[in-house]
């Protein structure tokens, strides 16, 4: 039996969540909150889309709620100080691929030194037991043989968020063996994970697959595949989220075992190509697609992920079909639209994603 994650831990325990304002940090923040964590958030001034989940489901209430560069050390300084985390979740950064090649010096300076700028900020505060880096599955050097991607694989990176993210890989085992080992004569435990394609309601960023097909909808024209035989490891985001609350518990209980990178992917009969995600979407919310047929930049042709470490090391596994995945984040969106409470509706996801049985191994 995989397990869920444990609200007696939670209660009551100071977390510090970077890019707790974006798509992924605004879902977990709701889901730390629910467990009774106290949740300090830091994220860049500007909320990185209009409109926002952030915004739409009230997460400010739930948080203090910190602005600032990622790059700021003084900035950091002063944050952790005033709130003596325990337990670190670094989701800030620069997340989209084709963004990367507009800006790529940003791209850069945000995921590399932004991470680097956090760790020593962590290793300054005496409080933090766990830091969770969040990269991404991208990470791997990507030969195109189709095959899921173990942990030990080669990092790489073709693009540069890709590459940057890979650089966090080195940046972290580095600060890892030098400033966060017992032979240093720390006590915290850092590690990284590499979630797959994670989808969920609340998203709008540019240039993923389900926010264009929405936003195509509302706006009744025709969205644009680039590439819709690329092969991706679609997940709920509630599934990657369970992965990093469950890893930081452990890492809070027994750095050495638990310092290291994992993977948190889907079963692989859950790996699908974008035209199967596009179809299936837009079937249970009227949308429609065409190929794109401008020339575009790179993109991997197939990502798959060895999540077996996770299972066996934290007892972790998705919990989420492919259907049901697509149908909880069409039910969100519906939501919106309608002009539900997106708050309720959001932790209402999170509270039925608890009572799920595991599926089983993730292959």
């Amino acid at each position: 039996m995989e397990d869920l994650v444990n609200p007696a831990f939670w209660g009551g325990r100071r977390v510090l969540l970077t890019g707790h304002t974006g798509f992924k940090g605004s879902w977990l923040t709701l889901w730390l909150r629910s467990l009774g964590a106290e949740v300090t958030g830091y994220s860049a001034p500007r909320l990185s889309t209009d409109p926002n989940l952030f915004t739409l489901a009230g997460v400010a209430a739930d948080c203090r709620d910190m602005r600032g560069d990622i790059a700021d050390p003084e900035r950091l300084r002063q944050t952790m100080e005033g709130s003596r985390p325990e337990i670190v979740f670094h989701l800030a950064a620069q997340p989209l691929v084709r963004e990367s090649y507009r800006i790529p010096q940003e791209t850069w300076r945000v995921n590399i030194m932004g991470t680097l700028e956090l760790l020593q900020a962590c290793r300054a505060c005496d409080s933090v037991r766990a830091i969770v880096v969040v990269t991404t599955d991208k990470v791997y050097e990507n030969a195109e043989r189709g095959m899921p991607f173990p942990e030990g694989d080669p990092l790489g990176g073709y693009d540069p968020y890709s590459s940057s993210k890979a650089a966090c890989e080195i940046l972290c085992a580095s600060w890892r063996r030098s400033f966060f080992s017992a032979d240093s004569g720390s006590k915290t435990g850092l590690a990284t994970a590499r979630a797959g394609n994670v989808i969920g309601g609340g998203d709008f960023s540019a240039d993923r697959l389900i926010p264009d097909l929405v936003r195509a909808r509302i706006s009744d024209r025709k969205a644009k595949l680039r590439y819709p035989q690329a092969v991706r490891p679609w997940q709920h985001v509630l599934e990657s989220l369970s992965g990093y609350l469950l890893l930081a518990e452990r890492l809070h209980g027994n750095a050495a075992d638990f310092s290291r990178a994992f993977n948190f992917g889907p079963l692989e009969s859950d790996v699908r190509p974008v035209g199967d995600v596009a179809d299936a979407i837009c079937k249970s919310i009227g949308a429609s697609w065409e190929l794109e047929n401008a020339l575009q930049p790179h993109e991997a042709g197939v990502l798959r992920l060895d999540s077996g470490l996770a299972k066996k090391a934290l007892s972790w596994g998705p919990r989420l079909r492919f259907g049901e995945m697509l149908q909880w984040t069409c039910d969100w969106y519906q939501g919106w639209q309608r002009g539900a409470d997106l708050r309720a509706l959001t932790l209402d996801q999170i509270g039925r994603y608890q009572t799920l049985p595991s599926l089983g191994n993730p292959e």
